[in-house]
């Protein structure tokens, strides 16, 4: 197994290690989820990298790397429903539309088409990123003492970063639904063929 794919493999791993330490109350878990959230993350960042780079690119990786992408993702997600972090009807628009995505690709390799990923798709996945590490550091900061103290400075009665979470949340929703119907329309040749 090559380096990206060790990555990728490594992103499911930390994925559990993730939810875990999400759900196991014990001093700073908080905190220690958004690190190995953080590091999974940086694994799809850097094996996507070494891969393109060292010419390194398999089927495996192909199927796992945007597989892993969407656990880590959709599990962040589901996992903030039970925490009341986010609503449900937020997470399951997003959790559908990955899912959309997902069978329509599988669709299309059933045909020998290759269907790349889009702009839109990728400024989803920031935002989503982006909304999920600020709801970490959210809930986390209150344990860093003085310093999540001197961090977290208020705006309006909130910490700043509960604004990023806000904000970041509800523009990754709607770049998730926009950017899932773009990629259906223009793809739809793909589907319509079949129906």
């Amino acid at each position: 197994m090559n380096l990206p794919n060790k990555l990728t493999v490594s992103r499911l791993v930390l994925t559990v290690f993730f939810l875990l330490a999400l759900f196991i109350d014990f001093p700073f878990h908080f905190t220690v989820a958004l690190v190995f959230f953080v590091a999974a993350s940086l694994t799809d960042l850097f094996d996507g990298i070494i891969a393109r780079r060292r010419n390194l690119i398999t089927a495996f990786g192909k199927l796992m790397d945007p597989l892993a992408d969407k656990v880590l993702i959709c599990s962040a997600f589901i996992a903030f429903i039970e925490l009341e972090w986010m609503a449900a009807w937020m997470v399951i628009l997003i959790v559908a539309r990955e899912l959309a995505i997902t069978g329509l690709r599988l669709l299309a390799a059933s045909k020998n088409l290759v269907l790349a990923a889009e702009r839109q798709g990728k400024n989803k996945t920031i935002f989503q990123i982006t909304a999920i590490i600020a709801l970490l550091v959210t809930h986390s900061h209150p344990d860093w003492g003085i310093v999540g103290q001197l961090f977290a400075f208020e705006i309006a009665g909130n910490a700043w970063v509960w604004w990023v979470a806000e904000i970041s949340k509800w523009v990754a929703v709607v770049l998730t639904a926009l950017s899932g119907f773009l990629y259906l329309w223009k793809n739809r040749e793909v589907y319509l063929n079949d129906c």
